[in-house]
């Protein structure tokens, strides 16, 4: 299990590649949002990460070769929103092929279902931004899209939009930890800080199902006010 836990540990990436840290960064985001077993791929994390570590300080304290801030800050957004329409061409393309393969150690077929629901829930625009927040359904998410016939202009626009939110909030927080902690402890920031951005996204999800489900309830209610004789 421990090319699991390595696979995860953006530390861990970020220390395998050494000096071509930043390319493999957008080349780690464009998998994990383009290409259904890149899924287990570390992409909150790895972002937090590249953004500690554009740090020189930090960079330099931890034995890892400095991020370049404006290569992040334009390559990762345009990997993110090509991986994705990438994705959705796939879903468009193939149709329920895509998923059509028993379980494994790397694919569920509740992740597809798991993706369906957010999409049909939210509907196709806020369910594309949204899912940028929200680990393994940020993959699954596109090439559902594609198989539910969401036009590609459409996906396109919102793709665009969830991408640059979800990639620069995550890499700037990052890269702000890395300008105000010690180096020596910046493993303590990551996850936390990860943990905490997640957790400030998710608040629109919960608003909109607490929304959905009044609306629900409201419609059970009867609006008639006659009574029998």
């Amino acid at each position: 299990m421990d090319w699991l836990v390595n696979l995860l540990d953006p530390t861990w990436w970020l220390t395998l590649l050494g000096a071509f840290a930043t390319v493999g960064v957008l080349a780690i985001i464009f998998a994990e949002t383009g290409l259904l077993l890149g899924f287990f791929l570390p992409g909150d994390s790895l972002l937090v990460a590249a953004g500690i570590f554009s740090s020189s300080s930090v960079a330099q304290g931890m034995g890892i070769t400095p991020l370049s801030l404006p290569v992040l800050l334009i390559g990762t957004p345009l990997c993110a929103v090509a991986g994705a329409q990438l994705g959705h061409f796939l879903g468009a393309r193939f149709g329920r092929r895509l998923f059509d393969k028993r379980d494994s150690r790397l694919f569920k077929r509740e992740h597809v279902l798991r993706a369906e629901e957010f999409f049909e829930r939210f509907g196709p625009a806020k369910a594309v931004i949204l899912a940028r927040f929200v680990p393994i359904v940020r993959t699954f998410m596109n090439p559902v899209a594609g198989v539910l016939e969401m036009r590609a202009k459409r996906f396109l626009l919102w793709n665009v939009v969830g991408g640059v939110v979800w990639v620069e909030s995550l890499i700037l927080v990052g890269n702000l930890l890395g300008h105000q902690v010690d180096p020596k402890q910046i493993d303590t920031y990551i996850l936390p800080g990860v943990f905490l951005i997640v957790l400030v996204s998710l608040i629109p999800i919960f608003v909109e199902l607490v929304k959905k489900r009044r609306a629900a309830v409201s419609a059970r209610v009867p609006t008639g006010t006659d009574t029998p004789l």
